[in-house]
């Protein structure tokens, strides 16, 4: 069966109706009528071991190898940074994520045909600036960065900073061809982490009105639908970080994931999202998307 609608109206697609949808996903893209979101499980496309973290599971072994945390909160990425910066003050939490993600990422072949694609913006929802390097590879100069920032080190109603691909530090208002928003931030250029749970209480505060997201992302995404790749929302925060950035806009929503390993709350998410899932290994949607009929791998440094 091609075509499947689960109990809690979850659609799910696989084989040749699957394969319809990327080619269609493909050509949204193509054409910027989607919005690619992209998540951590990009960096395991054909690499065995990622350089740097590739899931908040292992971020949170990082940082409980540094500094051990209560075993009920051990895998929990941001209760672990909260309990680092609880104990051992916020800049031992930024030294230490910027060391775990210090490692520079080549760029996936997904990121790079990505990074040349007339898109009006692109989501990045983990650390790693893969998707910064890419663009940086291009030469383009039509791009701008907007990371979210932390309030622990502002001064003032701050909730994201804005740069050019060079690393410079810009005004928020930017009529750039291209927007990456980094919601979490990134390691680089500056070291923007939204890690520790106290890094989200002002954030989760606001975010239902909209005011932590940028102007130019609730603009931009009124006419368009979003396309997650190398996502998964096993956990509150990302499912509320998705369904806020995606507010307001008109769809359609697609995501590549293994639905015989999606959670309960992960399938109600997607259900209520409206978000249809393409039942295929990353590696597979990534190759057809590409157009290269083999596994899409890491690009070469």
């Amino acid at each position: 069966m091609n075509t499947i609608l689960t109990s809690d109206h979850l659609v799910i697609v696989r084989d040749s109706f699957a394969d319809k949808l990327l080619d269609l996903a493909k050509e949204a893209l193509a054409a910027d009528e989607v919005i690619p979101y992209l998540g951590p499980g990009l960096l395991g496309l054909n690499c065995a071991e990622p350089p740097v973290p590739h899931t908040p599971e292992v971020v949170a072994a990082a940082l409980n190898a540094r500094a051990p945390a209560p075993s009920r909160i051990r895998t929990n990425m941001w209760s672990v940074a909260q309990f680092i910066e609880q104990r051992r003050h916020r800049r031992t939490l930024q030294a230490w994520m910027t060391d775990i993600f210090a490692a520079p990422v080549s760029p996936t072949l997904l990121h790079a045909w990505l990074a040349r694609l007339p898109l009006s913006l692109i989501i990045d929802s983990w650390y790693d600036s893969a998707m910064r390097t890419a663009l940086v590879e291009t030469g383009r100069t039509d791009v701008v960065e907007i990371q979210g920032v932390t309030r622990a080190n502002e001064i003032g109603n701050i909730w994201t900073k804005t740069y050019d691909l060079s690393g410079r530090e810009l005004d928020a208002r930017s009529g750039a061809k291209t927007v990456l928003y980094a919601p979490h931030g990134s390691s680089r250029p500056s070291q923007n982490f939204l890690v520790a749970d106290s890094d989200y209480v002002e954030v989760l505060t606001e975010i239902d009105i909209q005011t932590p997201i940028p102007d130019v992302v609730k603009e931009r995404r009124i006419t368009r639908g979003f396309f997650f790749l190398g996502c998964r929302f096993n956990d509150q925060m990302l499912r509320t970080y998705a369904r806020q950035i995606m507010k307001r806009s008109c769809g359609p929503y697609c995501t590549v994931m293994d639905a015989e390993t999606l959670t309960r709350n992960e399938a109600r998410f997607l259900a209520a999202s409206g978000i249809t899932v393409i039942d295929m290994p990353l590696s597979q949607a990534a190759a057809r998307l590409l157009g290269t009929g083999k596994a899409a791998g890491c690009g070469q440094d």
